[in-house]
């Protein structure tokens, strides 16, 4: 176990120190949904990666079929992290455009503020 946390990059022993972390302080509802979670999205891979090797036609024997499952999660979790990015990437490309149309709209909306002009008294009288 020792020489599998060496061999993890520097920022992935941080991120798993700080999941750990979270983990201590999560409540024991809030451990029991991650843990549903997490049984769900292996239930989702495992059916995917079934699907997969029906899909390619081969007969594998049990030790092949692990190497199989293991080689699709592995790549599967390759193109998750490219599409991740890819994603990330496209918008921060298409924030600035929108926060400049929002700005633009939000700001027809708004009276004109002069910090100069005192703001208007209550129609209401003080109490």
């Amino acid at each position: 176990m020792r020489d599998r946390w060496l061999a993890m990059p520097p920022e992935a022993r941080q991120n798993f120190r700080r999941n750990a972390e979270r983990w201590m302080r999560m409540s024991p509802e809030e451990r029991n949904i991650m843990r549903q979670r997490e049984n769900s999205l292996k239930a989702t891979v495992k059916r995917e990666t079934d699907a997969a090797l029906r899909e390619s036609g081969v007969n594998l024997n049990p030790q092949e079929r692990a190497q199989f499952e293991s080689r699709y999660i592995q790549e599967r979790r390759r193109v998750e992290q490219t599409l991740r990015q890819q994603i990330e990437a496209e918008r921060q490309k298409e924030l600035p455009a929108l926060i400049q149309q929002l700005k633009r709209e939000f700001q027809i909306d708004q009276p004109t503020r002069n910090p100069a002009t005192k703001p208007a008294d209550s129609v209401y009288p003080k109490r």
